[in-house]
């Protein structure tokens, strides 16, 4: 590094480096202010920059950099920082990847929704799983493809160049030629793509997009090695041997699930349930040329989900989104009835997502009538068999449930389910997550591993040997939140019968639905539904903050869920359902318990509350 000055201040800060910066996998919310996180860690950070000495504890008091550790945390923002120092750009013209190949789809994507062809320039090879054939038949993306011999100048083409290689942006700058976009791969980590383009700024913002729908951020661990290479100092990580390990977890949750098809493990849950998206739009593409792909998907559920779904179609011209509404006063059966009917009427390839239990209501439908309806047979309006529909199950909430076992529930019907190992899977500790399907749809694995590598999306060793540790203990830790919830719901009936809660029922929890997550619907009052509404959100902050004044140590404003220890509570319209419609949002507040908390003191907390109306 030229930037002696960065280069000392680097070194300084690897020598002092929180353990939360490479340990935490949600935000904490004490030093988090969402309208300022894509900034306000960067801003703090300078200000140490400039003064020069600095300590641990100094460190950890920064903001909260972004606002989960998929779209970015302190350390993947220091690496771009520092890189942007060095070279002279603004720290959001660099963006790190967990994937070495999702920074390339980013700037692909962006170009299809600008109608604009991209050539994609290479040094040495390209990465092994990037599939040029399916970027252009099933991503749609639009591109030509030309080897770099050192001489040509990239520029004098029209439309975006980008420039891939395996060289280091810092070490090797002066060496690398002109181009809009450069993208670093690093073997293993991922890659760093830097947009040298006239209008950076909205690529920044749909390139950040992608990094937060289709995949993650550089690990924290991966960018402290990689700022550890840029220093020139060797990373103290030692290479992780998984073959035994992946066997081992891939055992327990064919335990858990009881399902026969070995389970492909993620980066993340949205990692994992992008690649169901594209691996089924894929197999339908292939199987049922010519026919309109309806994703069919709940308006109201979590955000990445309904916003990820609606990009899928957003990108393909055989794609387009179907609402299935579920929650509140809608019966998930009768929305889903209706909405096959309607793709049997189109004569389309019908792919249904759904969360089991509901979020953010926490409610489960009648699963046999649900199950009749999805395998009931359909006929297209010239009296062909219309095509079966795929149920792609967000279980998330209730990991422990065996949907897809032989002889289950939904035996009977194509089937894949997922889960997001931040989670109960790791109890917070890691951001990975899975998939499994049954018999009916085990053939449809091969096409979901396919994409899961093409956008080199797996979960890296070391979620792979968290979730290893974690799992074997997942049920056990389930159980007791479920009993530490249902007691602290029984006891906030008690104290406050007009409140409205959504919990399952204890004859649901006795058939194996247990989560530990409900929502609250506080009493209101007022003169009209505005006064309602505003009376109801202004007592769901109020109680909020009273519990994570009251319970500094245990209790936290989060969306967090599974945690091992500690209850967390949200409001989904203004974190999970961030990018629902207005319409569809719901401002309730909800809670998650875990299986070690204080709850005597939760319900102190709770019955002070309730003495204050």
């Amino acid at each position: 590094m030229k930037n002696h000055q960065l280069k000392a201040f680097l070194e300084q800060l690897i020598q002092n480096t929180p353990s939360d910066w490479l340990k935490l996998t949600t935000h904490r919310l004490d030093i988090y202010n969402e309208a300022r996180a894509k900034f306000e860690f960067l801003e703090q950070l300078e200000l140490v920059f400039n003064r020069g000495e600095f300590n641990e504890a100094e460190l950890a008091k920064l903001p909260t950099a972004y606002d989960y550790i998929r779209l970015g945390h302190p350390l993947s923002s220091v690496l771009e920082w520092s890189i942007a120092k060095e070279l002279g750009f603004k720290p959001d013209d660099l963006i790190a990847f967990a994937s070495e190949t999702m920074a390339l789809m980013a700037i692909l994507r962006e170009n299809l929704m600008r109608k604009q062809e991209t050539i994609l320039w290479y040094e040495g090879s390209l990465p092994s799983a990037l599939d040029l054939e399916s970027l252009k038949q099933v991503y749609n993306y639009q591109f030509k493809l030309k080897e770099w011999q050192g001489e040509e100048d990239l520029t004098k083409e029209s439309t975006p160049s980008v420039f891939i290689s395996e060289k280091d942006l810092v070490n090797d700058w002066e060496s690398l030629p002109k181009a809009d976009f450069y993208i670093s791969r690093k073997a293993k980590r991922g890659s760093i793509v830097l947009i040298n383009a006239k209008d950076s700024s909205s690529y920044v913002k749909a390139i950040q997009h992608v990094r937060r729908r289709e995949s993650i951020a550089m690990t924290p661990a991966d960018c402290f090695s990689t700022l550890k290479e840029m220093l020139s100092q060797k990373s103290n990580a030692s290479p992780l041997d998984t073959t035994n390990s992946l066997a081992e977890l891939r055992s327990t949750i064919a335990q858990i699930t009881a399902s026969k098809t070995p389970a492909l493990l993620a980066s993340s849950g949205l990692s994992i349930q992008y690649a169901i998206m594209m691996g089924l739009v894929d197999d339908a593409l292939e199987k049922h040329p010519g026919k309109a792909i309806k994703i069919i998907v709940p308006p109201n559920c979590y955000g990445g989900t309904n916003d990820q779904a609606r990009r899928v179609a957003a990108s393909h011209e055989k794609v387009s989104i179907m609402d299935l509404p579920v929650d509140g006063r809608n019966d998930m059966v009768k929305s889903t009835q209706v909405v096959l009917e309607a793709s049997a009427a189109l004569d389309a390839v019908p792919l249904i997502i759904a969360e089991i239990p509901t979020n953010p209501r926490v409610e489960v439908p009648n699963l046999k009538a649900l199950r009749e309806t999805l395998a009931a047979k359909r006929l297209t309006p010239e009296a062909r068999p219309a095509v079966e529909p795929v149920f792609i199950l967000d279980q998330t909430f209730c990991p422990n449930y065996q949907f897809l076992k032989p002889g289950g529930i939904f035996a009977e019907v194509s089937a894949i389910s997922y889960v997001s190992g931040s989670k109960f899977p790791s109890g917070g500790k890691c951001t990975a997550g899975y998939c499994v399907a049954n018999e009916q749809a085990a053939s449809l694995m091969a096409k979901i591993e396919k994409h899961l590598a093409i956008c080199d999306n797996q979960a890296t060793d070391l979620q792979i040997e968290i979730l290893k540790e974690q799992m074997p203990s997942m049920n056990e830790r389930i159980a007791k939140a479920y009993h530490n919830t249902r007691e602290f719901v029984s006891f906030i009936e008690s104290e406050l019968p007009e409140a409205k809660i959504n919990f399952v029922s204890e004859e649901l929890a006795q058939q194996g639905f247990t989560p530990s997550v409900f929502s609250l619907d506080l009493p209101t009052k007022g003169e009209s539904p505005e006064e309602r509404e505003s009376y109801k959100r202004m007592l769901n902050q109020r109680l909020i903050n009273s519990m994570i004044s009251e319970i500094p140590n245990e209790s936290k404003y989060c969306v967090s869920y599974g945690q091992l220890k500690g209850c967390y509570w949200t409001i989904p319209a203004t974190s999970t359902q961030g990018t629902t419609k207005e319409e569809d949002k719901d401002y309730i507040a909800r809670v998650s318990v875990s299986p070690k908390l204080d709850l005597e003191k939760h319900k102190e907390v709770f019955k002070e509350f309730v003495a204050s109306l």
